[in-house]
């Protein structure tokens, strides 16, 4: 459009507001032109225009459309008076840029001090005002709504979000969270929680329990409002990259990616010792239960019989697509919960049965101890570095932010694991007291137990448990599919090929059978691991509120952030320290390639 035509437009504009109320002006646009450039306009007679022509946005981008009924005149213009430009306001001409601007259909133009905004009186709009800004781009590049309705503040958003795994749907809703969380949130692990009291007691066990809930919920609450950001627009749709935008990129890799990695992978690896194992008992408890003859398979043999079907599963493309799956694996989670420490407990107390703490040897040996059996309990409450991925496949606007279906998921998720884990914790340990073994609850059952409960309770509880470590290797092991997708994305600038995606999870599968058969004692660790893995749910959370957020400094939220924040670093290191010399002090049986 030449500056003279943009010129024009808007000039035309006000001359027509000026002379509204002379309803037979009407304005040949080639002569209009022609005394635009000799600054002076002619007005004709001869025909009459609707009023509500005279405000429409048409006029300022082509000339006035003439009905049958209202033929353009072909007499020539009488003389008349000639008007002025320089009798008008000053005139705002528009870069050419904005005249194809979407924000136009939406927003008047913005001013500027030194160039002020002229608006028609009438408030006139274009025909592509009902046009709604989410309809314009995929719903991936506007989280939170358009960013040209928050001043033209335009995000950095990726949009290969929308060829990984985590992002790849993002139609989930506060069910899903619910089903997502409480899968990842409640799994064997729990199961070794009475362990942990026979060092503390019943007193302090209780209330080291209850303080690492609150607190872990507090963390929880605070991940879910730091999913997205209402002043920049961007969505946070990865722990890591939370991690990198609040400390920095090589400072967030070098806190966040190792602790990260073990909970997706080595949780992978621990499920497929725990899901094989327990196939194995299974199997021994239906075969004796039918007085079959045939010969099982050995541990190895059992370990890669779960690992196909974990990689089956995980051929499902995203985890939207897994939510059956998490509600499958939530209620065997629960199932086998209730089952294991109802039974424990129906069956009454153990002979000679003793609650006295377990603390023997050195004072550092007793404290080592103690710090062990903390790191236990925070092992329980991990699928921290999952709550951002599991909010990352809801819809967020403005008005509806995705925040609250995550919080209502998180709430009713958390109120039934709290349910399964001091039920289990404290009817385990009455059960059992300093009885119990270092496998927790279930070698307990099937020590104690095998003769006096039911053989199909035994196979209930072990089936419970097998289905749900095969509904947990799907959700742990997304963060692994999607980064190791994301190599290839941001390579080749293309999603990957659904035979891609298959050999990298069937490749990721069977190297977590090979680390589980080489480390079959890895899930004996649980207290170093959950040294290992403690800051990520109780300490990274508050600082990465205080770096995002930025709360008034000596404020209660910036000393209880702060303070929450040092004590569980410290913590974690002193749980480290523990878990290692607990290891070497008691011995661990290395028992390389040979599981038992």
């Amino acid at each position: 459009m030449p500056p003279t035509s943009a010129y024009a437009q808007v000039s035309y504009c006000q001359l027509l507001d000026q002379h509204h109320s002379s309803p037979k002006l009407v304005l040949d646009m080639k002569d209009f032109n022609d005394h635009v450039r000799s600054d002076s306009i002619t007005p004709r007679e001869g025909s009459s225009t609707p009023s509500s022509q005279l405000h429409s946005p048409s006029l300022s981008r082509s000339p006035l459309l003439h009905s049958p009924d209202h033929p353009q005149a072909a007499t020539k213009p009488k003389p008349g008076p000639k008007i002025r430009f320089s009798s008008t306001s000053p005139v705002v001409s528009a870069p050419p840029s904005q005249m194809h601007s979407p924000s136009m259909s939406r927003s008047p133009f913005l001013g500027t001090p030194d160039r002020p905004v002229t608006m028609p009186p009438s408030g006139a709009r274009t025909p592509m005002a009902y046009i709604r800004s989410r309809n314009l781009t995929p719903r991936f590049l506007t989280p939170l709504g358009s960013p040209l309705r928050k001043a033209l503040h335009l995000t950095k958003l990726d949009p290969t979000d929308a060829w990984l795994p985590i992002t790849e749907s993002r139609n989930g809703n506060a069910y899903y969270a619910a089903f997502h969380t409480l899968c990842s949130g409640i799994g064997i692990q729990a199961l070794i929680l009475p362990v942990a009291f026979t060092i503390l007691g019943w007193a302090w066990g209780i209330i080291a329990l209850t303080v690492a809930f609150i607190w872990q919920l507090y963390t929880l609450y605070l991940l879910v409002n730091l999913h997205e950001s209402p002043e920049t627009g961007i969505r946070y749709s990865r722990y890591l990259q939370l991690a990198n935008a609040a400390f920095g990129e090589k400072l967030g890799k070098a806190l966040a990616l190792f602790p990260i990695i073990y909970l997706s992978a080595g949780t992978c690896v621990a499920l497929i010792i725990i899901g094989g194992s327990t196939a194995k008992i299974f199997f021994q408890v239906v075969c004796a239960a039918s007085e079959c003859k045939a010969e099982t398979l050995t541990t190895v043999e059992w370990y890669l019989v779960f690992t196909c079907g974990a990689v089956l599963l995980s051929q499902l493309p995203n985890l939207n697509s897994i939510a059956g799956i998490s509600l499958v694996g939530a209620i065997t989670a629960i199932g086998y919960c209730t089952t294991i420490w109802a039974v424990s407990v129906a069956e009454g107390r153990l002979p000679n049965v003793s609650y006295n703490p377990i603390r023997i040897g050195s004072e550092v040996s007793k404290v080592f101890d103690v710090l062990n059996a903390l790191g236990i309990i925070s092992f329980a409450f991990r699928g921290h570095n999952l709550i951002l991925e599991i909010q990352a496949t809801m819809p967020s606007s403005e008005k509806h932010p995705s925040t609250v279906p995550m919080w209502k998921g998180v709430k009713v998720s958390y109120t039934l694991i709290a349910m399964c884990l001091f039920p289990l914790a404290i009817g385990g340990y009455w059960a059992y007291g300093q009885l119990i073994p270092p496998g927790g609850m279930l070698p307990a059952l099937f020590m104690y137990h095998s003769q006096d409960v039911a053989k199909s309770v035994q196979a209930l509880a072990s089936i419970l448990v097998i289905i749900n470590a095969l509904s947990s290797f799907q959700i742990y092991g997304m963060p692994t599919f999607d980064e190791l997708e994301s190599i290839y994305v941001i390579r080749f600038k293309k999603p990957c090929a659904w035979w891609l995606r298959a050999i990298i999870r069937t490749v990721f599968g069977f190297t977590c059978f090979f680390v589980a058969v080489a480390i079959p004692f890895l899930a004996s660790l649980a207290g170093l691991v959950g040294g290992i893995a403690l800051p990520v749910t109780l300490a990274y959370p508050c600082f990465m509120w205080l770096r995002v957020k930025k709360p008034k400094v000596y404020s209660p939220k910036w000393w209880l952030n702060w303070g929450l924040g040092v004590l569980g670093m410290c913590l974690s290191a002193l749980l480290i320290a523990a878990g290692v010399y607990v290891t070497i002090d008691n011995g661990i049986k290395f028992n390389f390639f040979k599981p038992e």
